[in-house]
């Protein structure tokens, strides 16, 4: 078994963090025009009530991505895409990157974590991403939602100029909006997300189902997504509404929540519920499965650096 020994050793915290920060990156360009799709559909409700309610425009997610292709081409389905990349990279890498590192602050270096101290990791890890990285998410659904307008003009020109217009229109604050409703989305995705593919995953080799290998990684990926979108979609649309609003229009994320609940019904906290699990759903595996083969070769790159004989 020595000849193995490379894929068993542990990756260091610096491989975790860059490994996990490129996995986002590789999962965010498969699946952003879901995202966009997304963000379009969880605004619909508000946009149609601040037009006098005009008729559906978006029906689906597909529809939705159809829509957009036919009235704005197809580069609008990547609108925010560069925020986005800037987004995970200093997103995922502290919120993915540096979970077993806390995982092991809580268990006090011990290898047996319990649900509570991997919740406690998941939700210090994602709070932490969002208060660090909140303004290039702000930067990124802002430019997902805005629709070319009829005489071309466009509310950004580009992510540096969404930057600044924001800081200079809203001030600095504006650039951290929603970061209350974020922190929670995040620290409850993340719990979802991380702490769910981790016991999956446990189970899984525990009971000798798969081999730490694709196959594995995939099923737990795909079912921490599908938990995750449950649990995170309410969250998710509310903090979806109050960063695009304009200033002024609701006076926090709960005057938001109160506010769609009144005018649209429990079930608007579920809009674009398909894309989101499609998005999750396929993030989660494209980014889990990302990161453990990057972990994995960063892992055996190292190994072989360090000892080239």
């Amino acid at each position: 078994m020595v000849g193995m020994q490379p894929t068993n050793l542990a990756p260091t915290a610096t491989v975790k963090f860059f490994g996990a920060g490129t996995a986002a990156c590789i999962a965010d360009l498969v699946t952003f025009p879901l995202d966009t799709a997304k963000v379009r559909l969880q605004i619909q409700g508000e946009s149609l009530s601040a037009e006098g309610g005009k008729g559906m425009k978006y029906r689906g997610v597909f529809g939705t991505i159809t829509t957009m292709v036919k009235t704005e081409g197809p580069r609008s389905l990547y609108n925010g895409l560069v925020a986005g990349l800037q987004r995970q990279m200093s997103f995922a890498s502290v919120r993915i990157g540096l979970y077993d590192s806390m995982k092991q602050f809580y268990t006090r270096g011990s290898e047996n974590a319990g649900i509570i101290c991997r919740l406690m990791a998941g939700c210090t890890t994602g709070a932490m991403a969002v208060a660090f990285a909140q303004p290039t998410d702000v930067v990124k659904v802002r430019f997902q939602a805005q629709v070319r307008l009829a005489d071309g003009m466009r509310r950004y020109n580009g992510t540096m100029d969404a930057y600044r217009t924001i800081a200079r229109d809203e001030g600095v604050r504006g650039l951290w909006k929603g970061c209350m409703p974020n922190i929670t989305r995040n620290a409850i995705v993340n719990c979802a997300e991380l702490v769910t593919y981790d016991i999956i995953k446990d189970l899984i080799l525990k009971y000798d189902l798969m081999t730490d290998n694709l196959p594995c990684h995939f099923t737990a990926a795909f079912g921490a997504g599908f938990c995750t979108t449950i649990v995170a979609s309410p969250v998710d649309v509310v903090k979806t509404r109050f960063m695009n609003s304009s200033p002024g229009q609701y006076s926090s994320a709960i005057n938001c929540a109160i506010t769609m609940l009144t005018k649209e019904g429990p079930t608007a906290f579920y809009k674009g519920f398909m894309p989101s699990f499609l998005r999750l759903g396929s993030w989660n595996i494209v980014m889990f499965v990302s990161y453990e083969q990057i972990k994995r070769a960063m892992t055996r790159a190292q190994q072989s650096w360090e000892s080239p004989f």
